[in-house]
């Protein structure tokens, strides 16, 4: 029944930031952990980031680590994506995903339409 939209997609140059949020509606949100993932083309999707219910624990995929920081606000329903140095590699469509339980598990209740992340060299 949850429906999430993400927005704040862009073209950007490397090295440059960029913050994409998901607004979700609907029953959920603040009792399960969500996630980011994304797809490049031609390319499987892969796991982003995590949070869990409480937004105290995060997990990474290796190479975003460091760079990449997920949070958020269960009283506006947004989880976002803040996304540091950018590099090409990052390219790909991001889409927002709701968890099944308060702990990350890779089991998606849901998933968003995606926003486009493009990075320019």
């Amino acid at each position: 029944q949850v429906q999430l939209a993400e927005s704040g997609g862009g073209l950007v140059q490397a090295g440059d930031s960029l913050r994409i949020s998901c607004v979700a509606s609907g029953r959920g949100f603040s009792t399960n952990a969500m996630g980011w993932f994304r797809q490049a083309p031609g390319k499987e999707r892969e796991f982003v980031a995590s949070i869990n219910r409480w937004g105290i624990r995060a997990n990474y995929r290796d190479s975003v680590r460091g760079r990449f920081s997920i949070s958020r606000d269960n009283a506006k329903n947004t989880v976002s994506l803040q996304m540091n140095s950018l590099k090409p590699e990052d390219t790909g469509v991001y889409y927002c995903a709701q968890n099944y339980g308060a702990d990350w598990s890779g089991q998606i209740a849901a998933w968003g339409q995606g926003t486009q992340v493009t990075v320019s060299s």
